[in-house]
């Protein structure tokens, strides 16, 4: 009896990790994918980044940057949708398919990085705000009440001015812009656990702070952080776009989706095929993001439980 025991123990440790906490935690992440795919419009999101994801990391292998995304051929401009070029090339006879894969690497690339910048500052001052209290939390919330007091779009715009185009600083300026976010978040999930028994029981045998915050508080925290991202990233595709829409973000001649509607507005009427294309990548993108975010709450929302 003992021996079944104890090869039973052995193939729970083998399967499940080496103690129980391993066990819980993916049987967590088993119901709230088994929740997850249940939801069809965000099961539908997911297959779209996916779509989206896959076009960018190989745009390389399926059009060349340099032959069809960059280079002019002024011979083949302005021509609409054929077998050789699918979505038609544009003002600078370049393929605009290819432009539109590519420019969903910058796209996409700059929304996940800075998000998850933003939410590992964000979360270690809300952790900080919530588990300290007092002054700590006073002084941190003051100064995010400042930076939101200020206008999403209008700030990066200001920091983009300040900082100088090229991807690097406008990752900075929309990270900047993020933090505060993910902070109240945080700060919100750790009010509602740092009061409870097992808080006190980890002080108590003189459990350090940050073995507090990153082995007690995020965890209980990461179902809004995640939910939070995902709607963060569709807001920064809409930032991203919106900003070389305007000049401030991408520089010509890469190519991004807002630059690309920018360039195809004077010609829009008798070319619409330049704003199409660009323009439904921007839609498809946010909505699927926005979908898989509100697939993700609810699945995380123990209030929905069947």
């Amino acid at each position: 009896m003992t021996d079944n025991l104890n090869l039973s123990k052995e193939i729970l440790t083998e399967y499940f990790g080496d103690n129980e906490q391993d066990f819980k935690k993916r049987n967590q992440v088993g119901e709230v994918w088994r929740r997850m795919r249940k939801n069809k419009t965000a099961m539908l999101g997911l297959a779209v980044i996916i779509i989206f994801a896959l076009l960018a990391i190989f745009a390389d292998f399926i059009c060349s940057y340099d032959t069809m995304a960059i280079k002019q051929n002024v011979s083949i401009r302005l021509q609409t949708s054929s077998s050789e070029h699918w979505f038609g090339t544009d003002t600078y006879g370049r393929d605009v398919f290819a432009r539109v894969i590519h420019g969903g690497r910058i796209s996409l690339s700059v929304g996940f990085v800075s998000v998850a910048i933003s939410s590992l500052f964000g979360g270690l001052l809300g952790a900080a705000a919530g588990l300290y209290g007092g002054k700590v939390d006073n002084m941190i919330m003051r100064f995010m009440d400042a930076v939101v007091s200020i206008p999403s779009m209008l700030l990066t715009l200001a920091l983009v001015a300040a900082l100088g185009h090229g991807i690097r600083n406008l990752l900075i300026a929309i990270t900047i812009g993020q933090v505060p976010a993910f902070t109240r978040v945080v700060r919100a999930s750790v009010l509602s656990v740092a009061g409870q028994d097992f808080i006190e029981s980890a002080r108590s045998y003189g459990t350090g702070t940050f073995r507090i915050i990153y082995r007690h508080i995020i965890p209980n925290a990461i179902g809004p952080i995640i939910v939070q991202a995902t709607m963060s990233i569709a807001g920064t595709i809409l930032q991203i776009s919106g900003l070389s829409f305007l000049g401030m973000g991408i520089e010509a001649p890469a190519p991004e989706w807002g630059s690309m509607l920018a360039e195809a507005r004077p010609i829009m009427r008798s070319s619409p095929h330049l704003v199409v294309f660009p323009g439904m990548a921007i839609v498809l993108a946010t909505l699927a993001m926005n979908l898989i975010g509100d697939g993700l709450r609810d699945a995380l929302d123990p209030k929905l439980k069947d």
